[in-house]
This record gives structure tokens, C-alpha cells and sequence, in this order.
């Protein structure tokens, strides 16, 4: 193992895994993180169960399938070293060719095509023994491929590009031929997991006809493989295929022994009560001689040995992890929501916001989480929350130094949710959690923002009138396209909460930022009641604030308005001068006399002034804000089951203590 950190240290960073949400991607995108703080996973729309613990800051969301996406990610990464596990059609249910084709060929020739225009070190592509095909008794790597299917047709394709890129310009690739991988964080579809699962439980699970063969090999020997082919790569191995197995053939028959023997089981296997892959073969094994030759890379990790791995990790799934850990059943897991809350002076209103967010989740039947974000409340919020927290562990309390403000609360909590989506509500409950169920509902049809769009106020009538005519205002002035009537009260996908959270201002305008980034949108009528408890913290001139906010934030119509009247004052002035000269050469009598109308073109020319001095103000002042970069929010104390912990700066824990 020491020998294989020392392969991770030589890498040349920074480091990309594409297709980290995969099997062997996650697997490789964790041994090198364990050694290494710069290397990303590349995922295409979120971080998947197999990469929940990874710190957001590693992951990037990239569809390598949109070539614009794919060059604005090597722009921004510039990697240097580049392991490349995305693939489509490995599993029997994926069927679409051309998808297929698109992943496993074009989007990886687009990648490659990129990389090469810059200074680059190893792409290590994820090959399959399936481009062998019906050629598959331990060929060596020159054999003829003889492919059998849509995917091993892709996957030839792609071999003898990256061959050609080797070869003949020199590109510092490697294709990895990989045979029947098996370990932790595989699909729990496939055979391996399914067969653990049952002997652990004293039983055999179906099986294909006892004459198949496969060339199992384990996912950590792949990792290493994968290592060690980047750390050695020098022009000797640029477009090479090697061979990744053990070179020993295993029947179906022979590995039901082995896990009969390995976990005492006394029930005979039943052969040919399930269907077979319609490429399975009896002859399919590796000829890893060429990997072990030219790379020092061999297999370490027996069956017997992988299967007790295996089972070490297969004991800790539910019954529903094990439903949901595959591809296969993919739209059968629901996805999950993080509602976070803002609240200042609203600690009576915490509990039934609590109440009845539960029962609007328990009623989707999805997983959440709940964080309440203390904005430097006066109250008892933090020892509300606190009591909330440590009877219902999804409830997560953040407690800021001072009150930063909503728009900071609900940046605080998007910067620490873990769900698939977060939804945003003020703290006074005049944003109905009830709505959420609608929210969902256009989010599961395709939508990545769901916002609450205010049909009416439960206000005086000349408040209301004033809010509109904000919206309208703001609307029209804006550069963005900003939907009326809809405050911060909505829905986020997390893809658009991470493109959100990657906007740098201070002064933020959350609904205005979340018109910004775009992305599909839509909207939800309600009708915003009065606040339930206590009396609301706005006032007039808060208000005059939130619209500056606002409009200095996303327009630059004020400066765009002073610009024109400055023109035209100008050509005013410039023509009034023109015809006073004139009348004073032709008719010297007529001049106007006294000083009245100096006085009032003075004080009209110098109210202008000031006016427009103000408006440039206002815009100098955001500017401060943003260029003295303080942070935007202090956290002060984190909540969660029952107790309460002081941070450090860094996010540490702070241990009074010392």
C-alpha cells in the first residue's frame, strides 16, 4: 500500500476522475483523495450516494456529453492528469445505441481533442474486455476484437482512437482493458452484491448456466492498475491497451463453491434459473501478462479474500439501499429536499414551522433535512432549536455572530445542505411549508427552480399596491429577466444552489441571483398570509433598502438614465447659450435682467448634481462592500442533536478547553 501512495504522490495534479459517481470511478476518486487534496470528481448532475461524504468543493457537475460544458471544465481545472471512467451500456438495461455511442466514443474524442491543446500528463481511459467480443479466451492485446455488441462496438471505436492519439501525436494516453470488476460501491444490481447479500442471510441467489465464465478481478487491484499506469507514463506506453484481470477463468459453478465454502452454506446452487447476458461466454478470461511486463502491475486480491471484503460492506446496506443502489432503479428513489429556514425573532413560530414541514415531507415520503439558521436572533430561537434538534435528528440549527441579514441566513444554509434541492421560507411562516408538495411536483417534471408567486397579501391594501409596483419597477429595469411577484420562498435544484453559491457578491439579492443563473423556472400561485406570531420587522424605509438592493444589484438603468440626461442637458445648455449670444449681438436690450432665473437654474442644475452624485454613490458603496472582501457571514455555533458547538473560523470545531 505504501507503494501505491507513493505512485498517488508522483501524479502530476491537478487530478480529474470523470464518471466519479460510477462503481470504479468512486473507488479510484477516494484512493487518490485519501493522499492527494487536488484531484475532482467529475459527476454528471450531482454527487450520487457513493460520493455523499466528498466535500462539494471536489465535485463538479459536467455533462462531458455538452461540449461546451467539457471545455469550460478543463479551462477551469486545467488538469494534468485525467482518469477517464464514464461509460454507458455495461449493464444488460441499458440499451439506448445511441447514447451509447455518444458516451463511450464522441464525448471522450471531444475530451481528448481539448486536452490535447494544452501541456498534459496521462488520460487513463476505462476500457472493457468487451471489445474482444466473441474473441475472449485469454487474448493478448493484439488479438482481432470480434465485438458483439452496441457497447463492445463503442468501446473498440474508442480504442483504436486513443490508439491513433497515441501513436501518432504523441498524446500521453493508456486504454485499460478491464474484465468482470467487482468490490465495495458496486451497482447492487449485479451479481456479486446479490450473492453476498443472500449468503449472508444462509442462502444462494439464482444462477445463469454453470459453464459461464468470468475473469473476476477487484476493484482496489483495478485502482491501482489505473495509478500506476498515470504515474508511468512515458512515450513507450502512449496509446497502449493492457489487460486488466487476474488471467484465471472462474465458472459460475466454481464461484458458487467458493462462496458456499467461504460463508458455510449447505444449500445447493440452483444453474440456469436466471437469464444470462446476451453476450455471456464459457471462455472469458484475461491475459494480464503485457500489465504486469510493462506497468509492474499484478493482481493482489484473491476471490475468496474479495468476497469477505465485499461482505463487509454489504452487511452495512438497508434493505432499501440495496433497491436504491443501482442504476436499474433509479427513478424509484425519491429525491431529496433540505428546507431551510430564516429566522429573526421567530422563536415561537419554530416549532410549528417544524411541525408542519414534517408533515409536508412525511407526506412525500422523501428523505430531508431541516436547518434552521439563528440570524443573530434576540429571542430564545437558538434554545428552541435546540430542544427541536435533539428529539428529531434530521434538524440542523446554525447560530450567526450577529444578524447578517435573510440573504446571508439562506446562503449560510446552502452552503452546508446535503439533499438534492433546497427550499427557502422565511422564519414567521408566512411562506405555507404546505406549498412545498407543489413545489416537488414541478420539480419531478423536469423544473430545477420552483418559486412562490404572490397573487395577493394578506396586508393593507397600500402596502400590497407599493410590493407590486416594486416588482414592476424592478422588472423593468432589470438586465435579468425577473419574475413578478415572487420572492425568496421557492425551490432550487442543487445544481443551480451550487452555481448560485459560486456568485462572489456580499450584497446579495437571492431572488434576483436566482433569475440570474437561469436554468428551466417556473412558478406557483399563493396567497402570502399575515405573520402568525409577533409583529413583522419591516418597516418604510427597510423596504426603500430591499428595492436599492435590488435595483443597484441587477440594473444599470440609474446610470444608464444619468448618462442620457447629462447628454441632453448638455445640448440644452449648449443651444440656450447659442441663442443668448445671438439675441445679446443682434438685440442687446433683450437679455433678461434681475437674478431669479439664475438662482433657479443654479439650485435646479445643482439638485440634479446632487441627485446623480447619490445615484454613483450608491454603486461606489456596493463596490466598498465588495472590494474590503469581509466575510459574508460569521457561524458562530452549529446544532444538531441536542447540543450546540462553537466554530472556528475554518469551520473547526472550537474546544474551550485549551
Amino acid at each position: 500500500m505504501s507503494q501505491l501512495h507513493a505512485y498517488i504522490r508522483a501524479l502530476r495534479g491537478p487530478i480529474l476522475v470523470a464518471g466519479a459517481s460510477g462503481f470504479v470511478g468512486a473507488n479510484l476518486f477516494k484512493t487518490i483523495s485519501a493522499i492527494r487534496s487536488d484531484v475532482y470528481a467529475a459527476v454528471r448532475h450531482e454527487k450520487n450516494w457513493r460520493l455523499a461524504e466528498v466535500s462539494d468543493e471536489q465535485v463538479i457537475a459536467v455533462d462531458l456529453n455538452d461540449y461546451s460544458a467539457v471545455k469550460n471544465l478543463i479551462n477551469s481545472v486545467a488538469p494534468q492528469t485525467v482518469f477517464d471512467c464514464v461509460a454507458y451500456g455495461a449493464y444488460s438495461f441499458e440499451e439506448d445505441a445511441t447514447l451509447i455511442y455518444q458516451t463511450n466514443f464522441q464525448s471522450i474524442v471531444n475530451f481528448v481533442e481539448l486536452l490535447a491543446q494544452q501541456p498534459f500528463a496521462a488520460f487513463i481511459h476505462a476500457g472493457s474486455s468487451s471489445e474482444y467480443g466473441t474473441n475472449c479466451a485469454a487474448p493478448p492485446e493484439d488479438s482481432v476484437c470480434e465485438p458483439n455488441s452496441a457497447y463492445s462496438v463503442s468501446k473498440v471505436a474508442i480504442g483504436g482512437y486513443l490508439r491513433f492519439m497515441g501513436k501518432q501525436r504523441s498524446f500521453p494516453c493508456v486504454n485499460l482493458r478491464l474484465y468482470s470488476v467487482y468490490g465495495p460501491l458496486e451497482d447492487t444490481s449485479r451479481l456479486i452484491p446479490n450473492l453476498v447479500r443472500k449468503a449472508l442471510e444462509g442462502g444462494l441467489p439464482p444462477f445463469v448456466d454453470p459453464r459461464t465464465s468470468r475473469d473476476f478481478i477487484h476493484v482496489e487491484d483495478v485502482c491501482a492498475a489505473f495509478i500506476m499506469a498515470a504515474a508511468k507514463m512515458h512515450p513507450g506506453l502512449y496509446g497502449e491497451n493492457f489487460n486488466i484481470g487476474t488471467g484465471i477463468k472462474t465458472t459460475i459453478a466454481e464461484l458458487a463453491a467458493v462462496t458456499r465454502n467461504e460463508f458455510n452454506i449447505e444449500e445447493e446452487p440452483k444453474f440456469g434459473t436466471m437469464e444470462g447476458r446476451n453476450w455471456d461466454l464459457a471462455e472469458w478470461y484475461s491475459d494480464p501478462r503485457r500489465a504486469s511486463e510493462q506497468l509492474g502491475w499484478e493482481a493482489t486480491i484473491n476471490l475468496p479474500e474479495g468476497l469477505r471484503s465485499m461482505a463487509a460492506w454489504v452487511v452495512t446496506l438497508t434493505d432499501n439501499q440495496m433497491v436504491t443502489g443501482s442504476k436499474k432503479n433509479k427513478n424509484i428513489r425519491k429525491r431529496s429536499v433540505s428546507a431551510i429556514i430564516a429566522c429573526y425573532k421567530d422563536g415561537q413560530a419554530i416549532p410549528v414551522m417544524h411541525r408542519r414541514l414534517t408533515d409536508t415531507f412525511v407526506k412525500l415520503g422523501i428523505d430531508y433535512e431541516i436547518i434552521f439558521v439563528n440570524d443573530g436572533s434576540p429571542d430564545d430561537s437558538a434554545q428552541v432549536i435546540l430542544e427541536i434538534s435533539e428529539k428529531d435528528p434530521r434538524v440542523i440549527g446554525i447560530t450567526h455572530s450577529r444578524n447578517f441579514g435573510s440573504q446571508m441566513a439562506f446562503r449560510s444554509g446552502m452552503e452546508l445542505s446535503t439533499k438534492d434541492s433546497v427550499v427557502l421560507l422565511d422564519g414567521d411562516l408566512q411562506d405555507p411549508p404546505e406549498l412545498i408538495e407543489s413545489f416537488y411536483a414541478e420539480w419531478e417534471k423536469g423544473y430545477d427552480v420552483v418559486y412562490g408567486r404572490r397573487v395577493k397579501r394578506d396586508m393593507p391594501w397600500y402596502w400590497g399596491l407599493m410590493y407590486k409596483l416594486f416588482y414592476r419597477v424592478f422588472a423593468m429595469f432589470s438586465y435579468v429577466t425577473i419574475p413578478l411577484d415572487a420572492g425568496d420562498f421557492s425551490l432550487m435544484d442543487s445544481r443551480v444552489v451550487g452555481w448560485l453559491l459560486n456568485c462572489p457578491e456580499r450584497d446579495l439579492f437571492v431572488r434576483g441571483l436566482r433569475a440570474y443563473v437561469g436554468f428551466k423556472q417556473t412558478g406557483v400561485d399563493y396567497v402570502r398570509p399575515d405573520r402568525m406570531f409577533g409583529v413583522t420587522t419591516n418597516s418604510l424605509f427597510k423596504n426603500i433598502d430591499w428595492a436599492k438592493k435590488g435595483i443597484f444589484s441587477f440594473s444599470n438603468a440609474p446610470l444608464t438614465m444619468l448618462t442620457s440626461a447629462g447628454i441632453l442637458s448638455l445640448m440644452l445648455t449648449t443651444f440656450i447659450a447659442v441663442v443668448v449670444v445671438v439675441l445679446r449681438l443682434l438685440v442687446p436690450d433683450i437679455a433678461p435682467r434681475g437674478a431669479t432665473t439664475i438662482l433657479l437654474a443654479i439650485l435646479m442644475f445643482g439638485s440634479f448634481n446632487l441627485f446623480a452624485i447619490g445615484l454613483v454613490g450608491e454603486y461606489v458603496a456596493k463596490i466598498m462592500a465588495e472590494v474590503k472582501g469581509r466575510p459574508r457571514l460569521i457561524r458562530s455555533a452549529l446544532i444538531r442533536n441536542g447540543g450546540s458547538t462553537d466554530l472556528l473560523p475554518d469551520g473547526k470545531i472550537f474546544d474551550r478547553s485549551r
